[in-house]
């Protein structure tokens, strides 16, 4: 077992509303709220100043915006949040060969095994210089947990937020997790942290207590034991450097139920192109492609068909869908829409590169000669789509709060909001004093979405997304 407090546990502080705040100098000090802005969205992130009233992650948006209506509310720039990630990860693998993230803002390292850190005094300063050096870079700030393992460390981060440091030093385990919530242990989640109170047991302290017997009796044989030996400081778990990915998947969740069919097949496509593009950005390829659709009345249904081998093609991951869908009832509405790539490989299958192109290529065809038809037939139709496509007017174009654009007289700002035909910009960057208010028709033409500026001056930001 180890004896030094050498395991580290970083989490970065509201990193989503953080790195809003970062870069937008108007919002730095206030109420940031980052999620799914639509009825049925849900709060990704809350900035401090946002919990004070309340609001936390995983709660609806809508109760969010009751209780503080006077937040900004902000959709989502993961494109920003993977680079500033990226920044992170790089400080933490300069410390450890041993890096496990868990999320884009939350890792363990190993500070051990990168001869970073050997006892309580080292291992203090490598954490010191981690928070000012993740400062320096991203200007964001992150707290950090020192333990002899891994639950203590997570348990010591949570303690020093924000912006903090805290080392737990062996031998005072016990008497810092006696009097904490069972709920702190890892593993005890709402289910099994209520069947513990019911038995009497709300504490780690009275998890000690009861003894293993009991637990096993509570809560089956793996789990009991698992519960005793971490209410007791006993925590093996190494830190793993590489997590394998089992599935990319991506999905929505839509404001109001979509009942037309069309539209469902519709949306099932756009969700399997985004899902390969998730999945090319791995550099991964997948066997068996996953359908879910949520109902009207909240029934989740998934579907599944497994390839011949693994695929990276959108052509092959859109038709597997397409067939999936075929197989679900949604005449009552859908509410949410998921498609996603397990089996994972490293490669792809020839052959089903091969046959999608066939398809595509037969498609094609077919549609060019169709076209021929229609014009031998209608000959005073020729080139009848191309005139109606030039004169008919263009889609509305999207602007989600919060994200980045620019305008060929005022330069770079942000979506503050639009509707009705308006959307309003404030004209400022990370590196600005709060800047102006303007707003245009959404159809402007000066006015184009953007690409997020580095937090920091210097730094290479991520041109993937927006």
């Amino acid at each position: 077992m180890r004896t030094a407090p050498t395991i580290l546990h970083l989490d970065m502080d509201a990193f989503f509303a953080s790195a809003e705040q970062a870069s937008k100098p108007s919002l730095r000090g206030k109420a940031v709220v980052v999620g799914g802005l639509g009825p049925r969205g849900v709060v990704a992130t809350a900035s401090y100043e946002a919990r004070v009233f309340g609001v936390h992650s995983a709660m609806p948006m809508a109760q969010a915006r009751r209780l503080a209506p006077n937040a900004a509310y902000l959709v989502p720039r993961f494109a920003l949040y993977r680079e500033v990630s990226e920044q992170v990860m790089g400080l933490l693998g300069a410390l450890s060969p041993l890096v496990e993230p868990l999320s884009l803002d939350e890792a363990f390292v190993d500070l051990e095994a990168g001869e970073a850190a050997w006892d309580e005094a080292s291992a203090r300063l490598a954490g010191a210089k981690l928070r000012a050096d993740i400062r320096a870079v991203t200007g964001l700030t992150g707290s950090v947990g020192l333990a002899a393992s891994k639950m203590l460390a997570k348990i010591a981060s949570e303690q020093a937020k924000p912006d903090g440091l805290v080392v737990i030093e062996p031998g005072t385990e016990r008497a810092l997790l006696g009097p904490m919530s069972v709920r702190t242990l890892p593993g005890v989640g709402p289910a099994t942290g209520d069947h513990l109170r019911r038995a009497g047991i709300t504490t780690v302290d009275e998890i000690a207590e009861a003894g293993e017997d009991e637990l096993v009796r509570l809560v089956g044989k793996a789990h009991g034991h698992a519960l005793y030996a971490m209410a007791l400081a006993h925590d093996e778990r190494p830190v793993v450097a590489e997590r394998e990915t089992k599935s990319v998947s991506v999905e929505d969740t839509y404001d109001v139920d979509i009942h037309d069919r069309m539209r469902v097949g519709l949306e099932v496509q756009r969700l399997a192109d985004r899902c390969v593009r998730r999945l090319r950005d791995a550099g991964l390829s997948g066997r068996t492609i996953v359908l879910k659709v949520r109902r009207y009345d909240f029934s989740t249904l998934t579907r599944s068909e497994t390839l011949r081998g693994p695929t990276d093609d959108p052509g092959v991951v859109r038709e597997a869908a397409a067939r999936l869908l075929e197989a679900v009832d949604t005449t009552g509405g859908v509410r949410l829409l998921g498609v996603g790539v397990s089996g994972l490989a490293d490669y792809t299958q020839e052959d089903l590169f091969a046959q999608a192109q066939a398809q595509a290529q037969a498609q094609a065809e077919a549609e060019a000669a169709a076209g021929e038809s229609a014009m031998l037939e209608h000959p005073d139709e020729e080139g009848a789509e191309e005139v109606a496509a030039e004169q008919a007017p263009p889609a509305e174009r999207r602007w989600p709060a919060g994200h980045d654009v620019r305008h060929a007289e005022y330069g770079h700002g942000w979506v503050q909001g639009s509707g009705l035909g308006r959307v309003t910009v404030r004209f400022e960057t990370p590196y600005s004093e709060p800047g102006r208010v303007r707003t245009f028709r959404t159809d402007d033409v000066a006015l184009e979405l953007a690409d997020p500026l580095p937090l920091v001056r210097g730094a290479v930001c991520d041109r993937r997304g927006g």
